[in-house]
């Protein structure tokens, strides 16, 4: 940590030990320790192959092989968004339909909504201001709205843990505002938020802490106390030194 810890250390969502993220022996994510405070907003930050979307896939349980441990609450229920890149847009299906998949835990790939289930969809669109767009098709909409359909579905999956991997990339500054506002609301109902970002100001205005990677850890503390300008030009420094030649990390039991 960058900064002194308080007196009375907050509560843990999320503690990583000896973490490390890697691909062929490769690592992505290499000795990575340190916690995640629960009901905060993180801000996961860094050069690009810094390795930031490599530890939201170990955390969401999508990127298995890792060393080290993760420990959370097994009870902690965990929403993950992925890169929009990732949201195949063509593919014939209703915006209601994408935001009932946040109720997969419940009722599984076969199981029928509830009475109840409808009411909360249509909730959880007028939440994130799309309101009446149940019966669209996703493909309709533009790449804001489907941002905004996604971010409903990450409402009905009511998790404590909140994983968002570039979740503002290549959407409106309207669309970004209110999801940002949405963000603030998870953090009021003392929901834990780690996301992926580029844009240090966005960082700046709208998160407490931030995690500083160039595959290894740089900074993790306050958001002012890491986004320093010697911390950032370090993480250049290590994002350009990288010898993509190195030989496999090997990591002791």
């Amino acid at each position: 940590m960058t900064a002194a810890a308080s007196a009375a250390s907050p509560a843990r969502a999320v503690s990583l030990h000896d973490l490390t993220v890697s691909y062929r022996g490769h690592p992505a994510v290499h000795h990575l320790s340190g916690a995640f405070a629960a009901g905060t907003l993180t801000a996961v930050v860094g050069p690009n192959g810094a390795g930031k979307s490599s530890l939201l896939g170990a955390l969401g349980g999508t990127l298995e092989g890792f060393q080290g441990r993760i420990d959370r609450d097994p009870a902690l229920r965990v929403a993950y968004l992925p890169q929009a890149s990732a949201l195949d847009r063509s593919f014939p299906v209703r915006v209601h339909e994408v935001v009932a998949m946040g109720l997969w835990s419940r009722i599984g790939s076969f199981g029928a909504l509830q009475p109840g289930d409808r009411p909360a969809i249509a909730d959880a669109l007028a939440a994130v201001g799309l309101g009446g767009f149940d019966q669209r098709w996703l493909g309709e909409l533009s790449a804001g709205q489907a941002q905004r359909v996604l971010f409903a579905r990450v409402l009905m999956q009511d998790a404590g843990l909140i994983l968002l991997d570039e979740p503002f990339n290549a959407i409106d500054a309207r669309t970004t505002a209110d999801l940002l506002a949405l963000l603030q609301r998870w953090r009021h109902e003392s929901r834990t938020v780690i996301a992926v970002l580029h844009d240090l100001e966005q960082v700046r205005e709208h998160f407490e802490q931030v995690l500083l990677l160039a595959r290894e850890q740089v900074a993790w503390g306050p958001t002012a106390e890491v986004l320093k300008a010697e911390h950032l030009f370090k993480a250049r420094q290590m994002a350009e030194a990288w010898d993509v030649s190195a030989r496999p990390c090997r990591v002791s039991g």
